[in-house]
């Protein structure tokens, strides 16, 4: 599936009533099966981007279209994922995977096969029957990826999702992220404030201005596939995130 967005602008209201700017005018273009990543000042309105693109938030002007439609609400073969894990603390790790099939009307001894077969590819076969509670912050996030992934999305959208995790574990969390990759081929926009992750992870960078957000850069990444995670140490993978940091840094002019 092909995402564009044409001339978008959003605002909201402020306390007296006018117009308060949070995106655009921005447009881009995301091919099907490409991995974009949005980098940006805080406050640049990358969380609203993601937010149009789920159909969450209309446009104030312009459009946000998949494959010449117009998104203008949740569309089923899209899935998002937010920096929050929002675990249900009273469903087990296998019944939080499975709520998008169940919500779907899968029966329960299908929903389970499905899951149970996406367990190891997360590395979480050994906690099918433990809750939230148990769980460190970066089980958390793969189990909301396995949400994500049961549904088999032509299009994921991901919204910070290892943003709260310390150093180490988002780290680890990409590398799975990397693998899946491979496996389940999406299209893929994810917002993050990490340049080595966004450029490790991703086929473009798109860098957005200080809100309202505007595209100032669109960075192709043409490190070779599959990824690993030691090509952070390569000149060409330096060379890159150099362009894309001063990109950022032109911002603070």
């Amino acid at each position: 599936m092909t995402l564009s967005l044409r001339e978008l602008s959003v605002s909201f209201r402020d306390p007296a009533g006018g117009a308060l700017p949070a995106l655009g005018p921005i447009s881009f273009e995301v091919a099907e099966q490409q991995f974009v990543c949005v980098v940006g000042p805080t406050g640049c309105g990358k969380s609203t981007l993601i937010r149009v693109l789920a159909g969450l938030l209309p446009p104030s002007s312009g459009a946000a279209l998949c494959d010449g439609e117009a998104i203008d609400r949740p569309m089923r073969q899209f899935a998002i994922m937010f920096q929050d894990a929002n675990l249900m603390p009273w469903r087990t790790v296998l019944d939080n995977i499975a709520l998008p099939l169940e919500i779907a009307g899968v029966s329960r001894p299908t929903r389970y096969e499905v899951v149970r077969a996406l367990l190891p590819q997360l590395h979480l076969e050994s906690f099918e029957l433990a809750y939230p509670a148990a769980l460190s912050g970066g089980m958390e996030q793969r189990v909301a990826l396995g949400r994500v992934l049961v549904q088999q999305p032509k299009v994921v959208l991901l919204d910070e999702p290892f943003g709260a995790l310390d150093a180490l574990t988002r780290e680890n969390l990409g590398r799975l992220l990397l693998r899946l990759r491979r496996r389940y081929v999406q299209t893929i926009v994810m917002v993050t404030h990490d340049i080595n992750e966004a450029a490790l992870l991703a086929d473009r960078v798109i860098v957005m201005s200080r809100g309202p957000g505007r595209l100032v850069a669109d960075v192709s990444v043409d490190l070779p596939r599959p990824r690993r995670h030691d090509m952070i140490y390569h000149q060409a993978f330096l060379k890159l995130t150099k362009r894309i940091r001063a990109s950022i840094d032109d911002l603070s002019a």
